[in-house]
C-alpha cells in the first residue's frame, strides 16, 4: 500500500499562558524590547497572570505512508510499516499551551506567525516491522519430544524513528516582558564553519552544537533562532518473543496453557531523549551556561525481561 496523507487546519486554538507581558517595537532587526531589561510596562498593571486562547492557529501535514505485508509459506509473516512526513503548525497545544514538554508555553501572541514551526509531536520519519514465525512441530506421532519440541512460536517488533524538535534557549526573562511565564528567548544563529548541523548527533554530553549561537545585540531584541529548529535524537528498539503452546486435551481442545518469555529492547541499545532539561544555551545576562545539550534521560528503558504462563480457554 502506497498512499499521501495531507490536512490543512484553520482557526485552531492559540494557547498562551499569560499575554500580560511588556510590548517590544518592530524593526528592521526584528522585535526590540526596552532597554535595560525589565523597564517597560505590561498591557494591564491591574491584573496579574492572564490566560488566553485565540483561534487564529493553523497547522499543515503532508506524508508518504508506505506499508507491505508478507506471507513467507504458511507459517512465517512480515509486515512493515513506513512513514515520512512533516507537520508544521504555530501552536501545538489545544488545552494549554505546554501540553508537551518540548511546547514553548506562551508563544509571543501578538503575531503568531514568529512560532511557525515544525510541530511539537512532529517525526519525520517512523518505521515499524513485525514478524511472527511459527516453528514446525516434529513429525513423531507421540512422545516426549514431541512436547517439548512442538508449539514454538517467535515473534518480535523492530522500531525506528527520527527525534522530535526542540528549541534551545536564553534563561530568565532577558528580553524584558514581565511575565509570570516568560516566552523563550531565542539566540542567534551563526552560520560559521561547522554550523550546517545544529547538533552533535551520538553526542549526550554536548548534543547541542553551542559554538553555533550567539545573544543578540542588544540581548532586548528576539533572535532569529525558529522554533522548533533543532531535531533530538532518534530511536531505535527491537523487542523479541518466544512463545510455547501446551494445549490441553484433557480439559478441553482449546485449552492452552502458553509460556511466554518477553524480551523487551533485547539489544540494550540507549534512546536519548532531547537536552530539554538543559536547552538553555545562556542565562539572562548572556552568559554561556555550562550543562548547555547536555542529555540527562533517555527515551526507552533498558533491557527488561519477563516471564508468564498465559492461560487461554
Amino acid at each position: 500500500m502506497i498512499a499521501y496523507v495531507g490536512s490543512r487546519g484553520i482557526h485552531q486554538p492559540f494557547r498562551v499562558e499569560d499575554l500580560d507581558i511588556v510590548m517590544p517595537t518592530l524593526t528592521s532587526q526584528g522585535y526590540l524590547w526596552l532597554s535595560p531589561p525589565g523597564s517597560g510596562t505590561r498591557l494591564n498593571l491591574n491584573a496579574g497572570r492572564i490566560t488566553a486562547g485565540f483561534w487564529d492557529g493553523d497547522s499543515y501535514y503532508h506524508a508518504l505512508q508506505l506499508r507491505l505485508k508478507k506471507n513467507l509459506g504458511r507459517g512465517p509473516q512480515i509486515q512493515g510499516s513506513y512513514t515520512w512526513g512533516k507537520s508544521i503548525d504555530t501552536s501545538s497545544g489545544s488545552l494549554v499551551g505546554d501540553e508537551y514538554t518540548n511546547s514553548i508555553s506562551s508563544p509571543l501572541w501578538f503575531n503568531p506567525r514568529l512560532n511557525r514551526g515544525l510541530s511539537d509531536f512532529n517525526v519525520a520519519q517512523n518505521l515499524e516491522i513485525t514478524f511472527s514465525w511459527p516453528l514446525a512441530t516434529p513429525r513423531w506421532r507421540s512422545g516426549t519430544g514431541v512436547w517439548f519440541l512442538g508449539g514454538w512460536q517467535l515473534g518480535g517488533v523492530f522500531a525506528a524513528s527520527s527525534g522530535v524538535p526542540f528549541t534551545p534557549g536564553i534563561g530568565g526573562d532577558a528580553l524584558g516582558v514581565k511575565s509570570t511565564d516568560p516566552s523563550i528567548d531565542l539566540p542567534n544563529v551563526l552560520s560559521g564553519p561547522g554550523c550546517s548541523s545544529l547538533v552533535n548527533p551520538g553526542n549526550p554530553r554536548n548534543y547541542i552544537r553551542t559554538q553555533c549561537f550567539a545573544v543578540p545585540n542588544p540581548i532586548t531584541l528576539r533572535g532569529n533562532l525558529g522554533r522548533n529548529t533543532l531535531i533530538g535524537p532518534g530511536m531505535v528498539n527491537l523487542d523479541f518473543s518466544i512463545f510455547k503452546n501446551n494445549y490441553i486435551k484433557r480439559i478441553s481442545d482449546r485449552f492452552n496453557a502458553q509460556f511466554r518469555a518477553e524480551f523487551f529492547n533485547i539489544v540494550n541499545h540507549p534512546n536519548f531523549a532531547p537536552p530539554l532539561d538543559n536547552k538553555n544555551l545562556f542565562d539572562s545576562s548572556g552568559n554561556p551556561v555550562a550543562n548547555a545539550g547536555l542529555i540527562t534521560s533517555t527515551q526507552t528503558p533498558s533491557r527488561q525481561i519477563q516471564f508468564a504462563l498465559k492461560l487461554i480457554w
